[in-house]
C-alpha cells in the first residue's frame, strides 16, 4: 500500500508542476498574430 500512495503523490505533483507551466504559458506568453497562406493545387479543385 505505500508504493501506491507513493506512486499517486508523485504522479499528483507531476500533474501539477504540468498544470502549473501550461498556465505560466497562457499567463506570460502571448502569440504574435501573423498573415497566413496556403496553395492549393488546381487538380485538387477540379474534383
Amino acid at each position: 500500500m505505500p508504493s501506491l500512495i507513493r506512486f499517486l503523490l508523485l504522479a499528483g505533483i507531476l500533474a501539477g508542476i504540468v498544470y502549473g507551466a501550461m498556465i505560466a504559458l497562457v499567463t506570460f506568453v502571448e502569440p504574435q498574430p501573423r498573415e497566413m497562406s496556403q496553395s492549393i493545387p488546381p487538380a485538387r479543385l477540379n474534383k
